[in-house]
């Protein structure tokens, strides 16, 4: 346990951005999903730009807010991108 004031506080704050990031890493998976998800069932093109916009723009503002580094939101959408390019390649 804790002893002094300042372990105290610094123990209280590290457990809300624990929860803060995981929350931010969460959303950030979900809307890759769900743009995947777009690809895979043929929606029209208009919604999967929209998907692939929102999950990009989520990548970059978790690396932002400091959540994940910036080099790892550059693989991330590289990687990303390139899955996309490769379904739509194959559906086309």
């Amino acid at each position: 346990m804790k002893k002094n004031k300042s372990a105290i506080k610094r123990a209280r704050q590290a457990e809300a951005r624990r929860i803060r990031n995981s929350s931010v890493k969460s959303m950030m998976k979900t809307y890759i999903k769900k743009a995947l998800l777009a690809i895979e069932e043929k929606k029209d093109a208009q919604t999967i730009d929209n998907s692939i916009r929102k999950a990009i723009s989520v990548i970059n503002k978790a690396a932002s807010k400091g959540v994940i580094h910036k080099r790892t939101a550059s693989r991330k959408i590289s990687r990303f991108t390139k899955r996309i390019n490769k379904l739509i390649q194959g559906s086309g």
